[in-house]
């Protein structure tokens, strides 16, 4: 399942320090591996704790975590939109993501130039909010008029279109992203998933702040968070230049003990990783057996045979049942033989929708 969180943010901002962050993520959460695609995508995997536990009961041969793709994307001046700096580029390669992580200076340091002089991290968004509304208002005016024609001709999809479009119009140009127009129904979440506008994409912001602003953060990640009220938005609190110096340190305890000594339970690199894990709408089911316990990726609210078919596709075409063991049931009573005889197996059928964490056996035949 191949899709991508983009960093995105102006220059110095420290998302590229992010990225290389990410991209040590391998030392952050065992000895997973990382991979370079192109040399601004990495596929990165997502920590998660269920699988050391699992694998304390299971004894596998190796442990599988899932992965998701970040990609750095070029950094943003204004005008972009009329194609300043590498704006085609950088609207290009957003185009082609799922979502958005956009990082934001929320840190004072004179040995660092700000782009346009001072630090101002709701500026900052909003220079970036206007390039992306400019480019989706493009994609809407070069529709609007033809549909519209159509809707009063009595098409009754152009007439769905039409008040999607108009509606989507109307924010943009009072200045709001395209995510904050609520949809009706089926037919118009269809029709402005068609559209690809860049400020329809879910977001998330990442306020890289000082060392001293790590757990707290400060005046600035306030203003942030008062800039996105309103917005369906996630918002985490990062220190770029701290997560480098972890990503340095050589054992996982040296990590874990840094991590105490500054007040944060879990990296900040762990959490962007989560975070644009449910941005992207996904969630993991697990497999456990000898060879491995392994982690998968499915959509929210995909049903068994599509979850089946996540591993094979001759397990989604031949699919028979589900065999469901939920993950809290598995650790409490230590091995599959105890679940059963506790009767906490559950079988399953085609109708089953997954959730997080369910760890299965696919029965197929084909």
């Amino acid at each position: 399942m191949s899709l991508q969180c983009g960093i995105v943010g102006l220059p110095n901002v420290g998302k590229s320090t992010l990225f290389n962050c990410l991209s040590n993520a391998k030392a952050q959460s065992a000895n997973f591996p990382f991979c370079t695609i192109e040399p601004n995508v990495g596929v990165i995997t997502v920590p998660d704790e269920r699988l050391g536990k699992l694998a304390e009961l299971v004894h596998p041969a190796r442990i599988v975590p899932t992965t998701v793709e970040i990609v750095d994307i070029a950094g943003l001046v204004k005008g972009a939109s009329r194609g300043e700096g590498l704006g085609n580029k950088f609207l290009a390669n957003i185009r082609e993501t799922d979502a958005i992580i956009h990082v934001l200076r929320c840190f004072d340091d004179d040995n660092i130039t700000h782009v346009d002089g001072t630090v101002d991290p709701v500026r900052d968004k909003e220079v970036i909010d206007l390039e992306l509304q400019l480019r989706d208002l493009e994609t809407i005016e070069s529709r609007i008029t033809r549909v519209k024609k159509q809707a009063e001709a009595g098409d009754r999809d152009a007439k769905v279109q039409y008040e999607v479009l108009a509606r989507y119009n109307e924010a943009l140009q009072q200045g709001r992203n395209a995510r904050s127009v609520e949809l009706a129904n089926k037919d118009e979440e269809r029709v402005a998933h068609d559209l690809f506008l860049l400020t329809n994409k879910p977001v998330l912001y990442v306020c890289n702040v000082d060392d001293a602003s790590a757990v707290n953060g400060n005046a600035y990640v306030d203003a942030v968070r008062k800039a996105i009220e309103g917005e369906d938005a996630q918002l985490l609190i990062v220190a770029a230049q701290t997560e480098s110096e972890i990503a340095e340190l050589e054992t996982y305890e040296e990590r874990q003990m840094f991590l105490q000594e500054i007040g944060l339970q879990e990296s900040g690199v762990n959490r962007i990783i989560k975070a644009a894990y449910a941005l992207l709408d996904l969630e993991t089911f697990l497999t456990a057996g000898p060879k491995e316990v392994r982690a998968w990726t499915f959509r929210k609210g995909s049903k068994a045979p599509q979850c089946a078919g996540v591993i094979h596709t001759d397990f989604e075409r031949g699919f028979i049942r589900a065999e469901i063991i939920k993950y809290d049931d598995y650790i409490h009573y230590g091995n599959e033989a105890a679940v059963k005889e506790a009767g906490k197996l559950h079988i399953e059928g085609k109708d089953y929708v997954f959730q997080d964490g369910d760890i299965v056996v696919f029965r197929f035949n084909v």
